[in-house]
């Protein structure tokens, strides 16, 4: 049985996702901890829990997401599995963190392991299941389990939105169509657990997010 706990970070309020099972082994997704405070919290918790870390995952490589990325390798000695097509927006995260007037933004380490559609993520005795989702950027993927029907998206769908297109490398008609493709033929009970703000479900989307009327 997997636990999803949440912790918000960074100046953009990023969802990063710790997911651990029976087992006590676990794996995070997401990274965003800037700030030594959101750093020493996530170790607290997982000492806390008495966890074991084994993967480091991303559903994309957005500075906002891959913040935290040098911590975990410094701390658990983990590079992220991520979708090679987003591998390039490594080397422009410390660029557009001086853009936005973060100046100590390191460039993140390395990808591990690349990872594509229809993957299986492996942890304890849980299984993720990959779905590549691209338009909010290029090598966006999401993580679906299907056992206990719940999906980490990132920045694809929020609560009554979407993900935004009008970043370098977004494209609304893509982004709309991997939607419709691999998330909405997922069943309304499905938990979705987006990059920022609320939790929402893929029957409540259907119903109430104006973009995705008539899909």
């Amino acid at each position: 049985m997997i636990t999803i706990e949440t912790l918000v970070v960074n100046h953009w309020q990023e969802n990063t996702y710790i997911l651990h099972d029976e087992t006590g082994e676990a794996v995070l997704i997401d990274c965003g901890v800037f700030f030594e405070d959101e750093g020493k919290k996530l170790i607290d918790f997982v000492e806390k829990k008495g966890l074991k870390l084994v993967k480091q995952l991303n559903t994309h490589l957005h500075i906002d997401h891959v913040l935290g990325n040098q911590f975990m390798k410094d701390q658990f000695g983990l590079l992220t599995h991520a979708h090679k097509d987003d591998e390039f927006l490594l080397a422009e995260a410390p660029n557009y963190g001086v853009r936005l007037g973060l100046e100590n933004v390191v460039e993140p380490p390395k990808m591990g392991t690349a990872i594509v559609d229809g993957d299986i993520i492996k942890f304890g005795n849980s299984e993720l299941k990959v779905l590549h989702v691209p338009g909010h950027s290029p090598g966006h993927v999401v993580f679906y389990n299907e056992d206990q029907k719940f999906a980490i998206v990132g920045d694809v769908l929020f609560r009554e939105s979407i993900g935004r297109t009008d970043l370098p490398y977004g494209n609304y008609e893509q982004l709309i169509e991997g939607i419709k493709t691999k998330l909405l033929v997922l069943d309304d009970e499905v938990s979705v657990y987006p990059g920022h703000g609320p939790a929402t479900s893929i029957g409540h989307e259907r119903n109430n997010n104006v973009f995705l009327k008539g899909l």
